[in-house]
């Protein structure tokens, strides 16, 4: 983790899975006021992602990021999401075609003005709808669908390495390779779970290339067992 950074969306799921990882960052809720002194690096996760909420807040959050960072001389680092692409399989060079309105207002974010690094993250482990709001039994599409994952432990130290590299690519595709099986996570975890009917709109695969990310810190190879012990570990029982 860089020496100096701030973090914006500390009250989001992903902020409380990376905040104790990162106890000397300095993390921001929604309200807070940025800290004067401090922030050579700025990573910012405050966003929304429910599609009844305001999601033109992930490019307003985003644009006070740059802003900030453009005031301080900080580097930034906006967390955007592999919704950005559509279905399929896809590298950073790829034409994005989002399939939902998230996908669209995480689209709308990249293109802000300013200097900033795009980080589309695929499936968290626990942070996702899948692990982090299971209930006694979870339903699955036929297909059996598959996503690029990455466990919590493994993004903090992944994104610690991004955030103290040079010359980065304006976008890294940010997961642990190669995509894995809803039911495999779901197995792992111990969560019960079976086959329902075809259901319109169902995505079968949304996976991503890490050769950009792997060129900057080695990624271990996608292990469900370990991303539900890292979810675990960070959100214990």
């Amino acid at each position: 983790m860089p020496s100096d950074l701030i973090v914006t969306g500390a009250s989001g799921k992903l902020g409380r899975m990376l905040r104790p990882l990162w106890p000397d960052a300095h993390w921001l809720s929604r309200g807070d006021a940025w800290p004067e002194g401090r922030g050579g690096v700025i990573l910012n996760l405050a966003g929304v992602t429910d599609p009844n909420g305001p999601l033109e807040d992930n490019v307003t959050t985003a644009a006070r990021a740059i802003d900030e960072g453009a005031r301080r001389g900080a580097r930034v680092f906006l967390m955007s999401s592999v919704a950005v692409y559509g279905a399929g399989d896809f590298a950073e060079t790829d034409e994005p075609a989002p399939l939902n309105a998230y996908g669209r207002a995480k689209l709308r974010m990249e293109a802000l003005p300013g200097a900033a690094t795009i980080l589309r993250l695929g499936n968290v482990a626990g942070a996702d709808a899948l692990l982090g709001r299971a209930g006694a039994e979870v339903v699955l599409d036929p297909v059996d669908p598959v996503r690029s994952y990455i466990g919590p432990v493994t993004l903090a130290r992944v994104l610690s390495a991004v955030m103290a590299a040079q010359d980065l690519p304006r976008i890294l595709n940010i997961a642990e390779p190669p995509p894995v099986a809803m039911s495999a996570l779901l197995d792992a975890a111990g969560i019960a779970w079976r086959f329902g009917p075809d259901r319109p709109g169902g995505v079968a695969r949304v996976g991503v290339s890490t050769d950009r990310l792997a060129a900057i810190c080695p990624l271990p190879p996608a292990d469900p067992a370990r991303m539900v012990a890292e979810w675990r570990q960070v959100c214990p029982r």
